[in-house]
């Protein structure tokens, strides 16, 4: 990494407890609560800032046609405080997890004893039942469910099997009963501020889903078990996974918590100090240009160098390679060490169907280390059933063994587990710029890249693949806009879609060749709101980006850069060039000067910039008008 690991750990027993029919687990700062009861049968509900956000709700494991929480009485607690930092790739370069956590003992009439944990955070709360071993246990389902108050506004998306839905908004009553949604949905709060219901640390475990119910409160279901099975059995002792909720007052908060990876393992010492995992950018032909060619390889190579890439991402159809007599494998070296000689590693892409055992999971790895690549890109997985949810954990343990890096296609949301497995960049499990492509007849709504940072984002980095410049695959968007993807999507591994030639041309390349894959510091500025307009200020080292995507309506935004440190920057701004049917706003030659809008066919108003440069300090504004569909970005560069 390029940051050293620091986790400083302070754990503080107190309040070695006596039973109660109660128990209420405050944050750190005590403005969230957590009160847990076993009136009624086991329950919880969750305070913030005095107001209540989650109304009393059940809470636990069916297991053995047995709902352990439905005659369970609260017992005896333990509490301790967690203080910890570590280093991490995304929007910001160190976490913090800061907590109290009470477990407490419970005993079920029909089901025996077990332990609940339960957590308290500044910025959300979590619980989970663990049960002792027990041969021959079937883990039916839960009666876990989020009773939120009022009739709040809720984001969501409806695809379970590989979460590459648009994102859509509701009122919660108009969610008709009986509907199911994968996790995370996010919520507004009675009183202002945001909440969002779903799970962390997934394994040993099926994935999560909820059902509308007919009180409007969201219910736990298990989507990739089909009803007839009845759920899965177990030997071993069942961890259940966190069941979160996620708490922020603002967007910011909101954009920027640390809740899931907190409720993680952290990596072992020596994997988080590795050198060997390094987050980067990375070309990639499948999007712009189909399967890679064999004999394009070594100029795929050289557009990477050109553009000062770490990556090339070699994907689906480099398995029917055979030049000259010679297998894929024997193909695949050739360009890895090709790109080798010019300072460029390699992915390559595989198709999980063909990794699922043991077996032919190492006998890939293996062949891939053999032929010098650096990461493996693992697409199509099934849905997350048990097997599935293990599976990921076995594939980043063989890959961590072999030096591998790991990004999972067609997959199952993030649950924090890259916090235990750095190796793993980033997953999709989003709807990107696949879905935006002309071959496809794919389009999306200009909203939904306005929802994906204060939705999808918020549990981990989602492999988007942004930023395409090719004026016939705009469709509705700008230039700006796509640029600025870049910067609002956080991807460790950041994988360009578009032609290498169509950075290359670009009267922009100068900044996107300086906008890196993770970042220091993230501020969402005023002016952002879900499914309108997404306006983030990253930092890396002493430089910051601005990236603003902007929805379906044209908007006025004043941008404030007192987020910047003292001095004089230097700024160039690239925003939507003006309506070209204006006749006043004919292109001018006259590239990269301030006003200037770059020459393009002009029937395409949306392949053009509007490039400024000048020196701020943070005592400026920047005054933007977007487009619909529309965006902006801003590179910020402290003078000497």
């Amino acid at each position: 990494m390029k940051t050293k690991f620091l986790a400083v750990a302070t754990l503080i027993s107190f309040c070695a407890g006596v039973p109660a029919a109660d128990v209420k687990v405050n944050s750190p700062d005590g403005k969230a609560v957590i009160v847990l009861t076993d009136a009624g049968g086991l329950s919880y509900s969750v305070l913030l800032d005095g107001r209540e956000v989650v109304a009393k709700s059940r809470f636990g494991i069916i297991a053995d046609g047995v709902d352990l929480g439905a005659d369970a009485k609260l017992g005896r607690s333990s509490s301790l405080t967690i203080r910890e930092t570590y280093s991490m790739f995304g929007g910001h370069s160190q976490g913090t997890n800061r907590c109290r956590e009470t477990t407490v003992g419970v005993d079920s009439a029909a089901g025996g004893a077990y332990e609940l944990d339960v957590r308290a955070y500044d910025d959300g709360v979590a619980l989970r039942s663990r049960l002792a071993a027990k041969a021959g246990r079937r883990i039916n389902g839960e009666s876990t469910e989020w009773r939120v108050p009022g009739n709040p506004v809720a984001w969501y998306q409806t695809d379970f099997g590989s979460y590459e839905e648009v994102f859509r908004k509701s009122l919660l009553e108009d969610l008709p009963a009986g509907n199911k949604f994968p996790l995370p949905i996010t919520f507004t709060l009675p009183g202002g501020g945001y909440a969002m219901a779903t799970e962390a640390n997934l394994l040993n475990y099926a994935s999560l889903g909820v059902q509308v119910v007919t009180d409007h409160s969201l219910r736990a279901t298990f989507h990739s078990i089909p009803a007839n099975q009845n759920g899965w059995t177990s030997d071993e002792a069942v961890v259940q996974p966190w069941r979160v909720t996620l708490l922020a007052r603002d967007l910011n908060a909101l954009a920027n918590s640390d809740l899931i990876r907190n409720l993680c393992p952290a990596a072992t010492l020596d994997l988080a100090k590795t050198d060997w995992i390094r987050p980067g950018r990375s070309t990639w032909q499948w999007w712009s240009s189909g399967g890679p060619v064999y004999g394009q390889q070594h100029q795929w190579v050289d557009w990477t160098k050109q553009l000062g890439f770490e990556y090339y991402l070699v994907d689906e159809g480099w398995g029917g390679w055979n030049a000259n007599g010679q297998d894929k494998w024997t193909c695949l070296r050739e360009v890895c060490d090709y790109a080798k000689t010019q300072g460029v590693k390699i992915w390559a892409w595989v198709n999980s169907s063909d990794v699922r055992t043991s077996q032919t999971l190492t006998n890939f790895l293996d062949h891939a280390v053999a032929a010098g690549v650096c990461g493996v890109k693992i697409d199509f997985e099934p849905e997350a059933n048990v097997r599935t949810v293990n599976w990921y954990d076995e594939a980043l343990r063989d890959a961590d063994a072999r030096k591998l890096m790991l990004d999972f296609h067609g997959a199952e949301k993030p649950t924090g587990r890259e916090r235990t497995w750095p190796n793993e960049l980033t997953r999709e499990s989003i709807r990107g710029h696949e879905y935006h492509i002309l071959r496809y007849r794919r389009t999306m709504p200009p909203q939904h890249d306005t929802i994906l940072p204060f939705t999808r984002f918020v549990i981990g980095p989602g492999d988007y693949t942004p930023t395409v410049f090719n004026p016939r695959e705009l469709r509705g968007f700008t230039w700006a806009r796509e640029l600025a993807q870049a910067v609002v999507f956080t991807s460790p591994f950041l994988c360009y879609a578009d032609h290498p030639t169509n950075y290359l041309s670009n009267p922009a390349l100068d900044v996107l060749k300086a906008i890196p894959s993770t970042w220091d510091e993230t501020v969402v500025l005023p002016g952002s709101e879900i499914g309108k307009c997404a306006a983030f200020a990253r930092r890396s080292g002493k430089q910051w980006f601005v990236g603003v995507i902007n929805g379906g309506e044209t908007t006025k935004l004043d941008i404030k850069l007192d987020f910047l440190g003292s001095g004089n920057f230097h700024m160039i701004q690239l925003g939507d060039a003006p309506d070209r049917t204006n006749p006043s706003t004919r292109p001018s030659t006259g590239g990269g000067r301030r006003g200037a809008i770059q020459p393009v066919d002009e029937s395409d108003r949306d392949a053009a910039w509007q490039r400024d440069e000048k020196t701020v300090t943070r005592k400026d504004e920047v005054k933007l008008s977007m487009l619909s569909g529309g965006g902006c970005v801003i590179e910020l560069t402290p003078q000497k």
